[in-house]
């Protein structure tokens, strides 16, 4: 074994002799990132990205925005809970219907997980995805906390769990809002449904409304891994930020799944599962063994399969020799012996 170079990569590979250093095969490292990463280096896929990260940046500078308390008041007044509410619903369904038709419309990384995880983008598209997001949203709160008075600022829309409720209560509500919020992307999007009617992007939008003005005392009711991130990174403040990580993505990839896979599952995929389920659970009749013109006899009673078309033909050993005597071409059959 010798050591080569390939042509059109940097990577040094091991070569056998005789075998050419222009292609590395299976032994390139950088083939493989490259096919793993095939779709990548297009334009569309850049559009699509620079789309979720404006689309986030968007989002996160104006729904933070209502968050900011002008009057004074340390806690929000329930007027100020719906507009709140309102602003960030609003915000995500416009950004959806700006640029779902470039992005998928994501802005959400625990949407992007749940995608991935039902088989929807592939898994280097959504790092790429998920980077843009939270680059988005740093930007988005860095430009909004550069625009605000310091007297107002306050805590810039950084999400926090209530004071009387553990880490472990505010990861259960963030994955609860977080699933309805997913499971209404599914069935709202869901292009095997013919009786979907009325706006994508405005019922995503109630969804994440609905969401807030039910979690926003007992979370801050973020939904968005992104959302919460990027005013954290800004203020500083990262107590319990692992939660609106971990909650949003367990809930969105629940109700991806349960959705794609039980609810919902796409006719070809479900039959698809149904002939691995019958293969793996169909006991096996015995063995499979080529017979060529060379041999007189069947030596054992295993099973003799030829690829492709077969016939079944259920002889006695007698019969069956007879059969092989005669024939000087190669003989392949596929043969049940009962004994």
């Amino acid at each position: 074994m010798t050591r080569g170079r390939c042509s059109g990569c940097s990577c040094s590979s091991t070569l056998g002799p005789g075998r050419s250093s222009s292609k590395c095969g299976r032994l390139c490292k950088c083939e493989s990132i490259m096919v793993a990463f095939k779709g990548v280096w297009t334009q569309p896929f850049w559009k699509a990205v620079s789309a979720e990260f404006l689309a986030m940046f968007i989002f996160v500078l104006l729904s933070l925005g209502s968050t900011i308390n002008w009057g004074g008041s340390e806690k929000p007044l329930p007027v100020d809970m719906v507009l709140i509410s309102l602003c960030f619903g609003l915000s995500i369904a416009t950004m959806v219907q700006c640029f779902g038709h470039i992005s998928g419309g994501h802005i959400n990384p625990a949407v992007t997980v749940a995608m991935v995880c039902t088989r929807k983008i592939s898994l280097a598209k959504s790092v790429f995805y998920i980077l843009a997001q939270c680059l988005g949203a740093i930007v988005g709160a860095g430009i909004l906390y550069l625009v605000t008075p310091p007297s107002v600022v306050g805590g810039l829309g950084v999400t926090a769990v209530h004071g009387d409720l553990s880490a472990g209560h505010g990861l259960l509500v963030e994955l609860i809002i977080t699933f309805q919020l997913v499971f209404t992307i599914f069935a709202s999007c869901d292009s095997k449904r013919s009786d979907v009617t009325g706006s994508v992007a405005l019922a995503i939008g109630f969804s994440v409304a609905i969401g807030h003005l039910f979690a926003i005392n007992y979370t801050g009711a973020s939904m968005n891994p992104a959302r919460s991130f990027g005013p954290a990174v800004i203020m500083g403040r990262w107590e319990n930020q692992w939660v609106y990580w971990v909650g949003p993505i367990i809930g969105a990839v629940l109700a991806g799944a349960l959705y794609e896979y039980v609810y919902c599952p796409d006719v070809e995929l479900k039959r698809r599962f149904k002939d691995v389920f019958s293969k793996a659970t169909q006991p096996s009749k015995g063995k499979y063994i080529e017979v060529d013109d060379n041999r007189s006899h069947v030596e054992t009673d295993d099973l003799i399969l030829k690829p492709g078309i077969v016939h079944v033909i259920d002889l006695d050993r007698e019969s069956f020799s007879k059969i092989l005597n005669s024939r000087r071409r190669c003989v392949q059959l596929e043969i049940y012996d009962p004994l």
